[in-house]
């Protein structure tokens, strides 16, 4: 009965120290800081995406490259999943090409090395020279800072219902 007690004594003093803990978690002021919504930082973010955007557009393949990272990955809209050299190689060779991409205001969180784009874009897009019809699309990109510079590390592609007008 005595190892019981302890037992049951122990028990309850471990539950006390985990309530205390967690008193204290909770009453601790979080460490991390809250993303960036605004700033200089912000600004030079949703700059690159624009040049990003003119490069794919003009079929700028260098400057493209340069602001994706070796490991990038697309999503399309169609759930296809892209790397880098598959579709800078299909934009390079004209299996594919951007008329037309046109942000709507781009939102941005910075947090840190890492940033996510968010907008919405009227878009055209050519398939082995046949221009397609106009749509809509949401766009995500995660951009991380790497070597002191911004790149593109994933993005996702999402056409919404109604096609632009």
């Amino acid at each position: 009965m005595k190892s019981v007690n302890l037992a049951i004594r122990h028990l309850s003093d471990h539950r006390l120290r985990c309530l205390a803990v967690a008193g204290l978690a909770l009453a601790s002021p979080a460490t991390a800081e809250p993303p960036l919504t605004t700033g200089p930082l912000v600004e030079a973010i949703r700059a690159i995406e624009h040049q990003r955007l003119a490069a794919l557009v003009s079929g700028a393949i260098e400057a493209a490259r340069r602001l994706h990272a070796d490991d990038f990955q697309l999503i399309s809209p169609f759930g296809d999943v892209i790397g880098r050299e598959e579709y800078l190689g299909g934009l390079a060779s004209g299996r594919f090409d951007y008329v037309i991409w046109e942000p709507g205001p781009i939102s941005v969180r910075l947090n840190g090395d890492s940033a996510i784009v968010r907008y919405q874009a009227r878009a055209v897009v050519a398939v082995g020279g046949q221009k397609q019809p106009e749509h809509r699309y949401w766009h995500t990109d995660y951009y991380e800072q790497r070597s002191g510079r911004w790149q593109v590390v994933w993005s996702q592609a999402t056409e919404t219902e109604t096609p632009a007008s």
